[in-house]
């Protein structure tokens, strides 16, 4: 299996484009630094590739990534379809940029398609410009992506975009279904890469998904629970918008250092989280744990 990162920031981008916090002045003045949304493109023989996430900047990371390339036929593509992790318009503004008469088969839990066809109503603004087959994920169902590839959905989260509104008095009820990460094996050579972009909890259930996995990427969006609110950039707690935080003693480093997989790595970093800063105390910090922070280019195979 191969698994290419296409970009770590959260929502908002690195540098976010109205913020001025430490971060994002430095990504400024560096821009190599910088970094475009959060996600990743996999493949199982190297010919098909899903995206984990259709960001707004997926045109761009297409054109960084040479394995994402169209040919040899003019509009031949081997980007094979999308793995939606939950509905935030960060992982589906990107659908957008997909159209250009594309075929695509993108994958997402009921909620998500619901709330994909009733409050962003992508599945309709699509439906003139693009061939895109849209398939519901059931939690625990594997679905089988190429030859050897599967993906596995699993709950992380039941957040439902503030965009939604009053979505829980929908005829979708009380679902949970909101927010998933996914487990992909390789039924070839045996490897599995966890992938969860949000985790407000590091409970028994995602343990036991991590526990086997040759490779994670998990939810690095804020360093501590009261992060943006220290640093004047809003007044919403880290644990309100569905991210649990990295540091200190209830955080997801230690976890994460201790479980046995041969990478551990963070994705959808917050642009006021220090980790970005090679040079930080945090990063450091997490780099004498054997924890990476990811980075678009970086590539990972199982």
């Amino acid at each position: 299996m191969f698994v290419h990162c296409l970009g770590v920031a959260a929502g908002g981008g690195y540098p976010q484009w109205n913020c001025a916090c430490a971060g994002c002045r430095k990504a400024r003045a560096k821009p190599e630094t910088a970094s475009m949304h959060a996600g990743i493109a996999v493949s199982g023989t190297g010919e098909k590739w899903f995206l984990l996430n259709a960001t707004p900047d997926v045109h761009h990371q297409i054109a960084a990534d040479p394995a994402l390339h169209p040919g040899p036929e003019i509009r031949a593509t081997p980007v094979a379809g999308v793995l939606l992790t939950d509905a935030e318009f960060d992982h589906t503004i990107g659908l957008l940029m997909l159209r250009e008469e594309s075929t695509l088969a993108v994958y997402g839990t009921e909620p998500v398609l619901t709330a994909l066809t009733s409050w962003f109503p992508v599945r309709e603004l699509l439906s003139d410009y693009a061939n895109i087959s849209w398939s519901r994920l059931g939690i625990g169902e594997p679905v089988e992506l190429d030859e050897r590839l599967v993906a596995t959905p699993f709950l992380t989260g039941s957040k439902a975009p503030r965009y939604v509104g009053r979505a829980r008095h929908s005829p979708l009820g009380d679902s949970a279904e909101w927010e998933i990460g996914f487990r992909l094996e390789d039924t070839v050579t045996g490897g599995t890469v966890v992938y969860a972009p949000t985790l407000p909890r590091w409970d028994g259930k995602f343990a036991w998904q991590v526990a086997s996995a040759d490779c994670v990427f998990v939810d690095g969006t804020f360093w501590t629970d009261d992060e943006m609110s220290c640093q004047g950039a809003g007044s919403r707690t880290g644990r309100s918008m569905g991210h649990m935080p990295v540091g200190g003693p209830d955080g997801s480093a230690r976890s994460l250092a201790a479980l046995p997989a041969k990478r551990k790595i963070y994705t959808h970093i917050n642009n006021t989280n220090p980790i970005l800063d090679e040079q930080s105390p945090e990063r450091q910090w997490l780099a004498s744990l054997g924890i990476e922070v990811g980075r678009a280019g970086l590539e990972v195979e199982v």
